[in-house]
C-alpha cells in the first residue's frame, strides 16, 4: 500500500469560540454554545471522523472541561486538547490528562500550544520571548512525561521545579496519550524533533509544506527519533468546482475591506508567531490573490487568525489535492468548515467517498428486498428504485 492509498486520519474541529455562514460579519452567526457543539461532535462521531480538535485561547471554551462534556455524549471520538505551558504547573496537566483520559476510555489527543501572542501569554502571565517559550515548555514536558509515563518525576531546571511529584492514577492509553504540535520557527521545530509524535502544519502550499516535512524529518531523525505528519485545513467541497468556489466567494461576500486591514493588523502588532507571519504572507491582505496554489484558497485568513487555508472544489478535485499532501508524508487532517454542523456533513458525505473513509458502523436497513430511493418523507415512505441513479 502507497501512502496515497491508505486512508488518511481525518479529524474536525468543535468552533468553540463561536461559528457563523459569513466571515467578518453578524449574518446567520452563532455564539458560543454548549448544545451546539454536542450536535457537532455527535455528527462527527456518526460520520465517521476519526476525533475533534478543541481549540484553545482567551476567546474559547476552555478544553478540557469542553472535551470531558462531550465524551460523555458520543462513542468513537477522539479529543484532541491543548496543554498550553505556563498556564498551569506540568503536575496539574498531568492529572487534566489522565483524568480525560481514563473518564473517555482513552480517547485524549495531547496538542502542545506553546502560544504566538505576546498579549494573550501576558493575560496568563507568561512573559518570555518568543524563543525561550520552547526551553521553557521543554522543561515542563520532561516533568509532565515523566508523570504521566512513570507516576513520578523530580526535575530542578531553569524554569521548572518539581520535588517528589506523583501522579497516582495512570491514563488508559499507554505510556501516554499521543502528543501533536506545530509551529514554523527553528525554536519550534527543533524543539518538536525531541518529543512530538505528529508534528502539524497548516495548511500552505504542498512546495511550502513538503519543505517544513523535510527540516522536521531532519531534526528528528538527528535524535534517532521518527515522527508523523498532519494538516490543519478548511474545506469548502460541493458537488462542480463551479459550486465550490461559489460557496467560498459567498463566505467572503460581506467581508469589508476595513475589517480585513484591521484583521491584517492585529496579526502584525500582536503576533509573534512564524506560522502566522507564513499564513499572511500567502495573500498579503490582497482579496484579490487568494488561490495560492490550485485549489489552495486563503480567503479565511483575510480575517483568522492561525489557519487560514482552504482546498475548495469538486470531491474528486479536493481528492486529488489530498493525495498530493499524502505523498509528501501527511496522514493526519484536521478539518473544519462554516458553518461546522453543516460542513461536517458535506465533507463527509461527498470527500468521504473519494478518499476511501468509510462509516464506523454497519447503516441500519432502510427497505426490505429491492432497493428503495429518498421519496421526499411523505407519508407513504420511499419508493422502489427503477432507474434511478
Amino acid at each position: 500500500m502507497t501512502k496515497t492509498d491508505k486512508p488518511l486520519d481525518f479529524l474536525w474541529f468543535i468552533p468553540s469560540s463561536g461559528d457563523g455562514s459569513y466571515l467578518g460579519s453578524d449574518a446567520l452567526n452563532r455564539p458560543a454554545d454548549p448544545g451546539y457543539f454536542r450536535e457537532i461532535a455527535q455528527a462527527s462521531d456518526r460520520l465517521g471522523y476519526s476525533g475533534v480538535l478543541i481549540p484553545t485561547g482567551a476567546a474559547c471554551e476552555e478544553a478540557f472541561i469542553l472535551a470531558a462534556n462531550l465524551a460523555a455524549s458520543t462513542e468513537r471520538l477522539k479529543f484532541l486538547v491543548a496543554i498550553r505551558p505556563g498556564t498551569a504547573s506540568p503536575a496539574y496537566y498531568a492529572r487534566l490528562a489522565s483524568t480525560l483520559d481514563r473518564v473517555s476510555n482513552g480517547r485524549l489527543l495531547l496538542n502542545i500550544v506553546v502560544g504566538g501572542s505576546a498579549s494573550e501569554l501576558a493575560g496568563d502571565g507568561i512573559f518570555l520571548p518568543h524563543d525561550e517559550r520552547y526551553a521553557h515548555a521543554d522543561e515542563f514536558f520532561q516533568v509532565f512525561n515523566s508523570l504521566i509515563e512513570t507516576g513520578h518525576a523530580d526535575f530542578d531546571g531553569q524554569y521548572i521545579k518539581a520535588h517528589n511529584a506523583t501522579l497516582t492514577l495512570p491514563p488508559v492509553q499507554e505510556p501516554r496519550p499521543p502528543i501533536y504540535f506545530g509551529g514554523s520557527s527553528d525554536a519550534a521545530i527543533d524543539f518538536s524533533a525531541g518529543l512530538v509524535d505528529k508534528y502539524l502544519t497548516w495548511g500552505e502550499t504542498p512546495e511550502q509544506v513538503g519543505e517544513k516535512i523535510s527540516r522536521v524529518r531532519a531534526a528528528a531523525a538527528a535524535q534517532g527519533r521518527e515522527v508523523t505528519f498532519g494538516i490543519r485545513l478548511h474545506f469548502i467541497v460541493r458537488e462542480t468546482d463551479d459550486e465550490a468556489w461559489e460557496a467560498a466567494d459567498r463566505l467572503i461576500s460581506r467581508l469589508s475591506d476595513d475589517t480585513i486591514a484591521a484583521a491584517q493588523e492585529n496579526f502584525r502588532t500582536r503576533s509573534d508567531s512564524v506560522g502566522q507571519a507564513r499564513m499572511v504572507a500567502l495573500h498579503n491582505g490582497d482579496r484579490r490573490k487568494l488561490e495560492v496554489s490550485p485549489n489552495l484558497w486563503a480567503g479565511i485568513g483575510l480575517v483568522r487568525s492561525g489557519a487560514g487555508t482552504a482546498l475548495v472544489g469538486s470531491p474528486q478535485t479536493v481528492a486529488a489535492r489530498l493525495r498530493e499532501y499524502q505523498a509528501l508524508g501527511i496522514d493526519t487532517v484536521i478539518a473544519s468548515g462554516y458553518p461546522h454542523l453543516e460542513e461536517a456533513y458535506r465533507v463527509a458525505e461527498l470527500l468521504f467517498p473519494e478518499i476511501g473513509i468509510t462509516l464506523p458502523y454497519k447503516p441500519l436497513r432502510s427497505a426490505f428486498g429491492e432497493k428503495h430511493v429518498f421519496g421526499g418523507g411523505g407519508h407513504l415512505g420511499n419508493i422502489k428504485a427503477k432507474s434511478a441513479s
